[in-house]
């Protein structure tokens, strides 16, 4: 599809939306078990471009798989990569850090390439910290950018990184630090960002049996710490739900998210929370949660720092444009920095729709408004495609640009939307 035509949503609206498995958790299991000692079995991975691109990445750097893509299972032997293997990240942040952090603990040369799009993000404080710790690392195109090749530091040490940018950094470093001969210690300077996901990486790792000890902003991965293989179960991606919570929020009616709970790991969790602010309904049953939104649709606009959760932002502008007050959303600069310039982004689709909208100075001020029909640009990032379909529920002539990018994390997110009407 080269558009995606919004459906106004019917007094009909609503019902079960069934969810892929987590990115975030899928691609760590996968390379937590690519570091373990044995043979693992990953049920419920998501499989889309990013955890293909992941899976591709550890069949070329030569690790035994099996992909039963019907049963969204992945069968991973663990074990030290290929020496002078080559890999291609496509457009997969995850793949891209984790792997880079991952390759530097190996005594040996390896070439990372990427997609045009990821080409563009930034993993110059990874890769400054690596060198560090005494990795070589050239670039055959830009200084700090990917592609790169790198000759691993397998000794480790005592290095620092800034954790601003991206807590992806961080988690890259945490989880390959006992992969070190002499470990890893790690200092985080600056302000943590989305502290969610490292607090899911620390759980993971434990998991699997590893250890992180942290002192403040210092976490100490000891010298000769083994991962186990496992049997490992994936959880619903709770990002991709958060659509369909705001979805019964703005239409007022009832949505079931199975396998959804609240004590998740992952850290979007936080958007009920929001959603109740707003007046929906929340309630968890034996198999899931299921959400009702405020009646008739009707709900105040809120102040709200998203930092921990800013993945959902874009979803937060998307109601923000129907609430009965302004909504002022903080502490988010870092989403700059992501597939797209999130917050350019947002302001200029905002702006399309008629809606009055500013930079803050961390963050974005909404004024609803009246809504004009428009063919919403997506800027290749499956977060302002799903979250700005939403807009359609209440709005017609709604088109979505470029709906395909979605296949980034949820392939078939514009089915299961349809399922509801």
């Amino acid at each position: 599809m080269s558009e995606y035509h919004v459906k106004t949503a019917s007094d009909k609206f609503g019902g079960t939306a069934v969810l892929p498995g987590s990115k975030s958790i899928t691609n760590r299991a996968l390379l937590l078990a690519a570091m373990a000692d044995g043979e693992s079995v990953i049920n419920g991975v998501l499989l889309s471009d990013d955890t293909r691109a992941f899976l591709q990445c550890l069949r070329d750097l030569g690790y035994p798989m099996k992909v039963d893509e019907k049963n969204c299972r992945v069968t991973i032997t663990g074990g030290k990569p290929v020496p002078g293997s080559s890999i291609y990240v496509n457009s997969a942040g995850t793949a891209a850090r984790f792997l880079a952090a991952f390759l530097s603990s190996q005594d040996a040369d390896f070439y990372v390439d990427a997609s045009e799009q990821m080409k563009r993000r930034p993993m110059k404080p990874l890769l400054d910290a690596l060198r560090g710790l005494g990795a070589e690392i050239s670039y055959p195109e830009k200084e700090g950018y990917l592609p790169f090749r790198i000759h691993g530091c397998s000794a480790g040490g005592r290095i620092a990184i800034d954790g601003t940018l991206s807590s992806q950094f961080v988690s890259a470093l945490l989880m390959s630090g006992s992969q070190f001969r002499d470990g890893l210690i790690l200092e985080v300077r600056g302000k943590e960002t989305a502290k969610s996901y490292i607090e899911m990486t620390k759980r993971m790792m434990g998991e699997f049996g590893g250890t992180v000890i942290q002192e403040g902003n210092r976490y100490t991965m000891p010298a000769g710490d083994h991962y186990q293989a496992r049997v490992y179960n994936v959880e619903p991606d709770i990002s991709g739900a958060c659509y369909f919570i705001a979805a019964a929020v703005l239409t007022g009616r009832e949505i079931f998210l199975p396998g959804v709970f609240r004590d998740s790991m992952q850290g979007d969790i936080r958007f009920l929370d929001v959603a109740e602010k707003l007046g929906a309904v929340v309630a968890e049953e034996a198999d899931g949660i299921r959400v009702t939104g405020p009646a008739g649709g009707k709900y105040p606009g809120i102040d709200l720092d998203m930092n921990d959760f800013s993945d959902q932002v874009m979803t937060m502008a998307a109601l923000a444009v129907f609430a009965d007050s302004p909504t002022t959303i903080r502490n988010i600069s870092h989403i700059k920095n992501q597939e797209s310039d999130r917050v350019a982004a947002v302001l200029a689709e905002l702006t399309r729709l008629g809606i009055a909208c500013h930079e803050t100075e961390d963050g974005i001020r909404i004024i609803p408004d009246e809504v004009r029909p428009a063919v919403i640009q997506t800027y290749n990032d499956h977060r302002m495609a799903m979250a700005f379909s939403l807009i359609g529920l209440r709005c017609e002539g709604i088109v979505i640009a470029d709906p395909e990018c979605v296949s980034k994390t949820f392939e078939n997110y514009f089915e299961v939307l349809e399922s509801l009407y």
